[in-house]
């Protein structure tokens, strides 16, 4: 099947009508942010000139150039195996983020002075916060998930209410409720605690749903043959359907993981030292706001990108283990 999907896309990308259709996009495209910005023009200033006396024929005239190049690229790309035009896809888009982010006369020195702090403080709290919310979270959406496929109408009544209210609320609402609303309750709990509870309870009730889909996954007669052999409710679900539900609950669990780390950027507002606190924080005296923000964007995104290996070295492990 993926050969297949190659050949056609390959295929496809040496239509000449198709190609025609990207040049005319991708000329649309160009010249519509080329006359709203001098991004482009800057970058090709060596060529051009100055990008603000180009008038509008210079203007178009960049944008026919830019588009020749990205569909000509597109038509070579074509010519090599898949993984490399992934690999030369990825590799210009980097070179175009970097360049973007060279016309902000972006201060380097300033980056490399406050980098360490950011990954010794901010992203070892960004990692604590989500990795504990985590465990707590899955504490929760297992027992919610249990109560939502009981035939008792208490449980299922208290689970389906949280997983409703909690998945109804917005996530900065619930840690503003817990931080300052608690307080007034006689329960005063601390900045840190109150974002993992938040997190906990709130990532929690979507989990609920994930477990419950993967619990149900499992045929019934697992339960009935467990129950005949004389296991009880708990050894069930420990030595047989977790185990057989857990390939379908890692994929989308690691997807809640990671968008975790990147919702943990909201407890910076109750003043935890996480990334993006610190990042505000460092950036704000000196007006080096972009600094410290594309820095933090930039650990986010290889943090992302390192839990996105992880979770498909994992899924591929299942899929092996599912085939022997």
């Amino acid at each position: 099947m993926l050969y297949q999907d190659t050949v056609e896309s390959e295929i496809l990308v040496h239509k000449p009508w198709f190609i025609a259709s990207v040049f005319a996009i991708a000329l649309a495209v160009f010249l519509t942010f080329n006359l709203a910005s001098t991004t482009i023009g800057e970058l090709m200033r060596p060529v051009i000139g100055n990008p603000l006396e180009s008038g509008f024929y210079g203007r178009f005239a960049i944008a026919f150039v830019v588009a020749i190049v990205f569909c000509l690229n597109l038509v070579l790309i074509g010519f090599v195996p898949l993984k490399a035009q992934i690999g030369i896809v990825w590799f210009e888009l980097l070179i175009l983020f970097l360049a973007f982010f060279k016309t902000f006369n972006l201060s380097l020195p300033f980056i490399w002075a406050n980098l360490p702090f950011l990954i010794t403080q901010g992203v070892m709290t960004t990692i604590y916060v989500s990795a504990s919310s985590l465990v707590f979270a899955s504490a929760i959406a297992i027992i919610a998930a249990i109560a939502k496929l009981s035939s008792n109408g208490f449980a299922y009544g208290i689970a389906s209410f949280y997983t409703s209210f909690f998945r109804g609320l917005p996530l900065l609402m619930q840690i503003y409720l817990i931080y300052l609303g608690l307080p007034q309750l006689g329960v005063v709990i601390n900045a840190v605690p109150s974002g993992v509870l938040a997190l906990s309870l709130c990532v929690g009730a979507y989990m609920t749903e994930i477990f419950r889909a993967g619990i149900a996954s499992i045929d019934r007669g697992q339960w009935e043959a467990s129950r005949s052999m004389g296991f009880g409710f708990g050894l069930t679900m420990r030595k047989i359907i977790l185990p057989q539900a857990t390939p379908v609950i890692i994929p989308p669990m690691g997807n809640m993981f990671i968008g975790m780390v990147k919702d943990s950027s909201l407890v910076s507002v109750l003043g935890v030292w996480e990334l993006t606190f610190l990042a505000r924080t460092i950036g704000q005296p000196t007006f080096h706001h972009m600094e410290m923000l594309i820095a933090a964007a930039i650990i986010y995104w290889i943090m992302t990108v390192c839990l996105e290996l992880i979770q498909s070295r994992i899924e591929r492990h299942f899929a092996r283990s599912k085939v022997r």
